[in-house]
């Protein structure tokens, strides 16, 4: 068995590909079933965010693994799979710890850091097990990533290696609104003697106050998530006048609305409220659009010529993409968010996780290879057993004359010598199943000892599970 992950990110596929791509969670049973149902599949986990889809798994064989993976791919996404191969890559082994590992930790995010992708990594771990085909080599993989995450997270300032998604996309629709608010001049006091003076006689000069990027407006949130929490809280702080929103579930709207001193609307209020907004900011989890073009043009009479933005956090889009043809309409969404964070700069805190994934990644192959070579040491150490008990037998009945204080002495001089002959390799093996080609030592053991292929059942493979449970 080996470990494979296969899929496709925001690096290496179009938004419009990420979104044929995507899973919904109701969706996720079956495609875990599916997978498991091909030739080559025993376990699997698929992890499907805004910006990436992505399957891993543990294989009998590395081709046959990422053939039946690819397949399952393609039908997703509905694209043959010679033209869906350019965009997906493939991580084996070694290089699939490190990559979940670098994910977990947002290494691997479009923007560096972000810490949800640590829940929906969690997520996708705990609904492989709900399905019944994760709890073997994957569960001690996701056990040992989210413990790496949280790690990330809480040793290193990796979150503020830069902000969120949502704090950028809010930045950038800022910037296409302008300054809606005024705020009032601060005065200061008169210059005092020596300084300049402007104009005639001394003077109360109006010092500037920043004024906060979303100052007087009105943002509608479509969406009550923990993007749109986090999106309401951003905005808040951003200055908003007015925040809305509108949810399919009126109760988790209501929350944030109490988080946030906002105002719950339904979604049949959208057209109006559209016509009030500023800013629409949507990321719901809903598989079509949910403000269309014609409910933008029909708004747009009523707004007397003021901008309005659209933030479209949401995968597949929420927002008609064709919004943007319409005047006085801006549309941001996850693929301009991503053209906005191709210049972020690397920290030193991110320079610190990738040691930190590094280290982790050795620990963890390193007990996944001792734990491969464990039954066998086992079970060479249980046919000793065997074969010293068949021997003390035969020699008991050869000699019956031997009190039990004799037999305990030469039962334990027995034992003795046999384990002291089994010390040597079977600790040498299991130091040197940390090296590469380790497996090769196991082997050699079963061929020296014609040890059976199917280890019995009697004999376990030590518990890999090591890392605490998120």
């Amino acid at each position: 068995m080996s470990l494979l992950v296969v899929g496709l990110n925001h690096r290496t596929a179009p938004t419009s590909l990420l979104e044929r791509a995507s899973v919904s969670p109701t969706d996720t049973p079956k495609v875990l079933h599916d997978l498991v149902a091909a030739a080559h599949v025993a376990e699997a986990v698929v992890l499907s965010t805004c910006n990436r889809t992505e399957i891993y798994a543990e294989v009998e064989t590395f081709h046959g693994g990422v053939a039946d993976i690819s397949d399952q791919l393609s039908r997703i996404c509905g694209i043959d799979l010679a033209d869906l191969a350019a965009h997906l890559y493939v991580h084996h082994d070694a290089r699939a710890v490190g990559h979940l590992f670098s994910v977990v930790c947002g290494l691997d995010s479009m923007l560096v850091g972000e810490s949800q992708i640590l829940g929906q990594v969690r997520g996708a771990f705990r609904a492989g097990q709900d399905a019944g085909v994760a709890n073997g080599g994957l569960s001690a993989l996701f056990q040992a990533a989210l413990r790496v995450g949280k790690r990330a997270h809480s040793e290193t300032s990796i979150d503020a290696a830069g902000a969120s998604i949502v704090a950028v996309g809010v930045q950038l629709a800022a910037s296409s609104l302008g300054v809606l608010g005024e705020a009032p001049a601060a005065p200061v006091a008169a210059p005092g003697a020596g300084t300049s003076e402007v104009g005639v006689g001394r003077s109360t000069l109006p010092v500037p106050v920043e004024v906060p990027p979303l100052a007087g407006a009105r943002v509608l949130l479509v969406g009550a998530g923990a993007v749109g929490s986090l999106a309401a809280q951003t905005v808040r702080r951003a200055g908003a006048a007015e925040v809305v929103i509108a949810n399919r579930t009126p109760a988790r709207a209501a929350r944030v609305a109490e988080m946030h001193a906002g105002r719950v609307v339904g979604l049949a209020d959208l057209p109006h409220e559209v016509t009030m907004a500023d800013l629409v900011i949507s990321s719901t989890g809903a598989t079509g659009l949910v403000v269309d073009h014609d409910t933008v043009a029909a708004a747009l009479p009523g707004r007397g010529g003021r901008p309005l933005v659209f933030l479209d956090l949401a995968l597949p889009h929420d927002i008609d993409p064709a919004v943007r043809d319409l005047p006085g309409v801006s549309l941001i969404d996850l693929e301009a968010l991503r053209v906005a964070l191709d210049g972020a700069q690397v920290s030193h805190d991110v320079e610190a996780v990738r040691g930190l994934v590094a280290a982790e990644v050795a620990g963890f192959l390193d007990r996944r290879r001792a734990g491969r070579v464990a039954p066998t040491v086992v079970a060479l150490r249980a046919h000793a057993d065997a074969v010293v008990h068949g021997e003390l037998a035969r020699l008991r009945t050869r000699m019956p004359d031997l009190d039990d204080r004799e037999w305990d002495q030469v039962e334990g001089a027995v034992r003795r010598v046999v384990d002291k002959l089994l010390h040597a390799p079977t600790v040498r093996v299991q130091q040197l199943a940390g090296a590469p080609g380790g497996d090769s030592y196991a082997e050699a053991l079963r061929e020296l000892f014609d040890l059976p292929r199917e280890v019995p059942a009697v004999v376990s493979a030590p518990d890999l599970d090591l890392v605490e449970r998120s």
